[in-house]
């Protein structure tokens, strides 16, 4: 009999115990599940485009520099790499880079077809076989006298069309002093992707290119190009979800050269350059393509 009672004390305290375990392991603090962040820091493959603006000169300086810059992209080489270049070189261009670079266009008409003389649509890039076009660039804006609106209509004409989008925004040199650089990039934003949903922005690239510093030399500090590329973010996020923002990239451009890159790559927001005058050497592009970050 006191055996048995024994083995039944034995029992009872096995499961009292066992009991107490269970509740008070649910008082331990559990780890943080970090991958999600670090998902989302790594998830954005940083991308080095070139704008070639009105150059060069000839096809065979356009083929000379494609080949040398292409010649600059390597399986090492940190991120994807594009230039937009100007109509007429698209097609050589193409075939100098050998599939080592995306070729894009610098700007569309917001039209299939009709009677738009000098006019280029989507439609005619794509059976070239050119999936990428910029939209808004400063320079379209001022000299060529583009509203928001327009801007907005090219962009979802590429986005209808399957092809991707580099849309830039940016504010004047005025903007930036009077504080407004939030509000115009908001401005820019919410009007130039007005019908654009959340799934479409997969084919959307941003690029922030201050116009104070577009072709003069004066490049905004990491710093500053940081806090806009955090506000750019934001919006997008208020627009669409934290999803969305998270994967979009977000590029700086704005007088990029071999000694301002490494700078602006170490930014968390910063997703890559839109590089004009820098993109017209192949030694300084190359450079700027294979940027290096200061090791952690």
């Amino acid at each position: 009999i006191k055996v048995v009672i024994s083995l039944i004390i034995m029992k009872v305290a096995a499961s009292i115990l066992a009991a107490v375990i269970a509740s008070a392991s649910s008082f331990v603090v559990q780890p943080q599940n970090t991958r999600r962040a670090d998902t989302f820091l790594f998830a954005r493959k940083p991308f080095i485009t070139g704008n070639w603006k009105l150059n060069p000169t000839t096809k065979k300086e356009a083929i000379e520099l494609a080949t040398g810059i292409a010649n600059s992209v390597s399986d090492s080489s940190p991120g994807d790499v594009a230039l937009f270049v100007p109509y007429p070189y698209l097609e050589s261009v193409e075939a100098a880079v050998d599939g080592k670079v995306t070729i894009g266009a610098e700007f569309i008409t917001a039209e299939e077809s009709g009677a738009f003389t000098g006019g280029v649509s989507p439609l005619m890039l794509q059976s070239m076989g050119i999936e990428w076009a910029l939209a808004g660039h400063s320079e379209r804006r001022t000299l060529n006298g583009e509203s928001d609106e327009e801007i907005n209509k090219q962009c979802l004409m590429l986005i209808e069309n399957g092809m991707n989008v580099v849309l830039c925004i940016g504010e004047t040199l005025e903007e930036f002093e009077k504080g407004l650089v939030g509000s115009v990039c908001a401005i820019q934003l919410k009007k130039n992707l007005a019908g654009v949903t959340a799934e479409q922005m997969k084919q959307v690239t941003i690029a922030y290119e201050p116009v104070w510093a577009i072709g003069t030399g004066k490049v905004a500090t990491p710093e500053i190009a940081q806090d806009v590329h955090k506000v750019c973010r934001d919006i997008v996020a208020d627009m669409y979800d934290h999803g969305v923002a998270h994967e979009c990239r977000i590029l700086y451009g704005g007088s990029v050269s071999p000694e301002s890159v490494d700078g602006l790559m170490a930014k968390p927001d910063i997703d890559g350059t839109l590089v004009g005058g820098a993109s017209l050497d192949d030694s300084k592009f190359g450079r700027i393509i294979n940027f290096e970050t200061a090791e952690e």
